[in-house]
């Protein structure tokens, strides 16, 4: 469903579903192709993952992932243990598209206000930085460049928008 190459140390984070058991993980690998961590459940047995949409991995090595089905962004440290479930400010939250930026803060794209969210590093809503009066209309994919650019595709329009980030 998803892949992520790291900058930090090459490895390649890719997020998918059986299609026979619908079990989910996201899965580490060497840049040469070999395995190097299955992530899958809590330390208490439940699954960490349903539809694991959207993955990348944060300056700390925390892996971010954007989760449709669990209605959530779900991190983990570089281990593999879940360290929080953002769910949203209050209302439902659908997610989408989700990158981080150099200061290690996550952004994540919701599909049900149509918003961007914008994290620290420990879970903790920010705020959101983008919303219907910045003109997005259907956010569904994020990422951050080298000079602060925060590029937007949008699932209706076909459109990729490009907003000046941390100024």
């Amino acid at each position: 469903l998803s892949i992520h190459s790291s900058r930090i140390n090459e490895d390649i984070l890719v997020g998918m579903v059986n299609c026979y058991n619908k079990k989910a993980k996201v899965t580490r690998y060497s840049k040469t192709g070999k395995e190097l961590q299955n992530i899958q459940t809590h330390t208490n047995g439940e699954d960490l993952y349903s539809n694991p949409r959207y993955v990348t991995e944060n300056i700390n090595r925390d892996i971010c992932t954007s989760d449709c089905n669990k209605r959530a962004v779900v991190v983990v440290n570089k281990s593999g243990q879940h360290k929080f479930s953002y769910t949203g400010q209050g209302s439902e939250l659908v997610t989408f598209g989700i990158c981080t930026d150099v200061l290690g803060h996550i952004l994540a794209c919701d599909d049900i206000s149509r918003t961007v969210h914008l994290l620290d590093q420990n879970g903790g809503f920010l705020s959101v930085i983008l919303s219907p009066q910045q003109g997005i209309k259907h956010p569904l994919s994020v990422c951050v460049d080298d000079e602060n650019n925060l590029y937007v595709g949008q699932y209706k329009g076909n459109t990729v928008t490009v907003y000046k980030y941390l100024q």
